[in-house]
C-alpha cells in the first residue's frame, strides 16, 4: 500500500439538496468509489452547495489554494438548463483545460442514453489540483470513473480515472496507486514506480 497521503476535494452541487429538499447523494457516492478504487490514505474535503456561479468559484479556490487539494471532483450542475453553471465556474479558475476527460464521460453515458451529449462537463488544471466535473448521478458517476467492461471483463469504453493518477503525477501531486481491478490506471513504464 502506498503512504502518500492524498488530499481530495468533493463538491456537490445542487439548489435542492443543498437547501434539504433531499438528500444528496452525490457525496456519499463519490468516496465509496474512491475509498475502494484508491490504495492510498486520502483526507477528503466535501461541500454541499448551491447552483451559483460565485460560489463553485470561491469554493474551488478554496478547497485547491487553501486546502491544497490534488484532485477535485464536483458532482452535478452540468446540464444546459438556465442554472446549471458548473463547467463556467470551473473554467473561469482554470490555468488549463483538458477537455479529453469530458469527451470520455460523454462517450461512456452514450452506450446507456442518447442525452448524453447534452452533459456539459469539463476537467482543468489549477496549480498543482485537477478539477473534474462528474455527471449527478450515482450510476453515471461510478460508469465514468470507472468504464465499461463486456461480460468477460475486458474494456468496453476506459473509464476516466485510468487517466487521473499519471496526470497528477504530471501537474506535480502525489503518486496514487488504485485498485487494479477497479481502476486499472495507465502510466508510461518510465513514470511508474513499480515497473513491472
Amino acid at each position: 500500500m502506498n503512504e502518500e497521503k492524498i488530499r481530495i476535494g468533493l463538491v456537490s452541487i445542487s439548489d435542492r439538496a443543498s437547501s434539504g429538499v433531499y438528500k444528496d447523494e452525490g457525496l456519499p457516492s463519490l468516496k465509496q468509489w474512491l475509498d475502494s478504487a484508491i490504495l492510498n490514505p486520502i483526507e477528503y474535503f466535501e461541500k454541499l452547495i448551491p447552483d451559483e456561479k460565485k460560489m463553485i468559484e470561491s469554493t474551488l479556490i478554496e478547497i485547491i489554494d487553501q486546502a491544497k487539494c490534488d484532485l477535485v471532483l464536483t458532482t452535478g450542475g452540468t446540464g444546459p438548463s438556465p442554472r446549471d453553471v458548473t463547467p463556467e465556474a470551473t473554467l473561469a479558475i482554470a490555468d488549463k483545460t483538458m477537455p479529453g476527460f469530458g469527451e470520455q464521460m460523454r462517450q461512456i453515458s452514450l452506450n446507456f442514453v442518447p442525452t448524453a451529449i447534452l452533459s456539459r462537463q469539463v476537467a482543468v488544471v489549477r496549480k498543482q489540483s485537477l478539477i473534474i466535473n462528474l455527471p449527478g448521478q450515482p450510476k453515471a458517476i461510478k460508469e465514468t470513473l470507472e468504464g465499461l467492461k463486456d461480460r468477460e471483463g475486458q474494456a468496453i469504453a476506459h473509464g476516466i480515472f485510468a487517466a487521473v493518477p499519471y496526470c497528477i503525477d504530471l501537474i506535480g501531486g502525489p503518486y496514487i496507486d488504485c485498485q487494479k481491478n477497479l481502476c486499472n490506471a495507465f502510466r508510461p513504464k518510465s513514470a511508474r514506480r513499480n515497473k513491472n
